[in-house]
């Protein structure tokens, strides 16, 4: 008896043990995202079309971005973004009820930052569980503006175009403070598949999901409805 509890506690220990490291890497990895600003993420990481790339080299402040780009994301993206806490639970709903061979996508901006910094695309189990972990220390660890600040500088806008420091300035020779509404709702557009929707040379459906999502954007209210994040 005296073994098998000795046995009992030393796995007990071990558990805890592993749960408080396991806790303090999640913390390393989100909470000084808070603060610095990331150089590489998991997906360029896996792009075989990137050499070297270094994300800090074209980063833009949220002042530095213009306030269309930041709503065209939202409403194409995650309209409930500045009221849920990383996870849209009835668009997830309604997503596994629809019965599709292939699932719509009901992933939140946080969702889809914590998988482009840390993890691979796919549909797994336990992607999605360490997406789901993730996304909850991200919202507990940063402000809503600073999530989209990081969301805009990581994700990926075409083909090796990371950030939208290096789409502005590549698709449209602009600033990320001067992409306009029409330029800003394109971006958007190409979101859901980057590789095969195309900015500089839209076609019809990213032409039309653009001028949807301009509507989203005149429906949310505008560039005010981001004084609610």
């Amino acid at each position: 008896m005296g073994f098998l509890k000795m046995t009992k506690g030393l796995i007990a220990k071990s558990l805890l043990t592993l749960l408080v490291l396991f806790l303090c890497l999640t913390i390393l990895l989100t909470l000084p995202l808070r603060w610095v600003n990331p150089g590489v993420t998991a997906f360029v990481l896996a792009d075989e079309n990137i050499k070297s790339l270094n994300l800090r080299d074209k980063w833009a402040s949220y002042d530095e971005v213009a306030p269309q780009v930041f709503l065209a994301v939202i409403a194409a993206e995650d309209q409930k973004f500045p009221n849920h806490f990383g996870f849209d639970f009835e668009s997830l709903k309604k997503a596994l009820l629809e019965g599709r061979t292939k699932p719509r996508g009901a992933s939140t901006i946080t969702q889809q930052l914590a998988k482009n910094l840390y993890l691979w695309s796919g549909r797994s189990i336990i992607r999605k569980g360490i997406e789901a972990w993730l996304t909850l220390w991200l919202e507990i660890f940063l402000p809503k503006e600073r999530i989209l600040e990081l969301y805009v500088n990581v994700v990926e806008f075409g083909s090796g175009i990371y950030g939208i420091g290096e789409a502005g300035e590549k698709f449209y020779s602009v600033s990320p403070q001067q992409i306009s509404l029409f330029q800003a709702s394109t971006l958007a557009a190409v979101l859901p598949n980057p590789k095969r929707y195309l900015v500089a040379t839209p076609s019809s459906y990213v032409y039309q999901r653009a001028k949807n999502i301009r509507s989203s954007m005149r429906a949310l209210g505008g560039v005010g409805y981001l004084n609610k994040l």
